[in-house]
């Protein structure tokens, strides 16, 4: 049966077994086991008050963003803070880091990782604050050198284990979410600045939310350019986690949990926009 027939059709616990048992085929009953398991966590301390643990999976995600050189930096749906201490960490001394997240309620849960994850010296070089991330390019003062965005996702690990949100489950919700998603990745390009660098990633199961919106992107800009996400900084100070490389998608890679120790689901996508000042021969 073809998804589309499929997403008129599911709902539940049950369609949901369905729907990505269509996606994943014969992987699908061993991917499900694995996103019921603990994940991978990785401890990351940067000698603040306190440590942060994060998804391996989230930590080279992170990671795959190049800090070097870069001056103006945002993490765009930021909350609760792990990949925004992640790029804290590595990033240069003389750069400065806008945290933002959406909801009042989140971005409080942002700023409490900033202050007690990070020590004053890199803490004094974070801002965080409270905004809709796919209004932001609509000021012309927001452009940066690098953006992180980790979108809001169907995040199928969390909905298979909360029994409410399993039953409310149907598949209208994805193609919901991935509006947004496409909302806030065109938002960010627009605040990239030329030869900058973007991590669009989600932990998301879907390629509608993954590859699909990284495919709309590159339909819609002309300058867009998709890349190798290698890991960019050495974290080696800050933790001594094992790092998942993942598997290659078209646009990007993706973390899944029962062939990565448990870590994921993560996609990241590393996307550049080209100074077309510089490609012109």
């Amino acid at each position: 049966m073809k998804q589309n027939d499929l997403s008129k059709k599911l709902k539940g616990a049950m369609g949901f077994d369905v729907y990505y048992g269509e996606l994943y085929k014969n992987r699908w009953e061993g991917l499900k086991s694995a996103l019921l398991l603990k994940p991978d966590y990785a401890e990351y301390n940067v000698k603040g008050k306190e440590s942060y643990f994060l998804d391996t999976g989230s930590v080279r995600a992170a990671l795959a963003l190049p800090l070097k050189g870069a001056k103006n930096i945002l993490d765009m749906c930021a909350a609760p803070g792990g990949k925004t201490i992640v790029l804290a960490s590595c990033m240069d001394a003389d750069a400065t880091l806008i945290s933002n997240e959406r909801s009042p309620e989140r971005k409080n849960r942002l700023a409490h990782s900033v202050e007690n994850c990070l020590p004053e010296y890199i803490k004094n070089r974070v801002i965080t604050i409270c905004k809709d991330g796919a209004k932001l390019c609509l000021s012309e003062s927001n452009r940066f050198d690098r953006i992180l965005l980790d979108a809001p996702c169907s995040s199928e690990r969390h909905v298979l284990t909360d029994e409410k949100y399993l039953k409310e489950w149907s598949p209208s919700r994805i193609k919901t979410i991935a509006v947004s998603q496409w909302a806030l990745l065109s938002s960010a390009y627009r605040m990239l600045n030329p030869d900058g660098y973007l991590v669009y990633s989600t932990c998301a199961l879907d390629p509608i939310e993954n590859d699909m919106i990284v495919s709309k992107l590159i339909k819609k800009f002309d300058d867009v350019e998709i890349l190798d996400p290698v890991i960019s900084s050495d974290c080696s100070e800050f933790t001594n986690a094992v790092l998942p490389e993942g598997e290659k998608n078209l646009y990007g890679y993706h973390i899944l949990p029962d062939v990565q120790n448990g870590a994921g689901p993560l996609y990241f996508s590393l996307i550049h926009k080209k100074n077309n000042l510089l490609y012109k021969s």
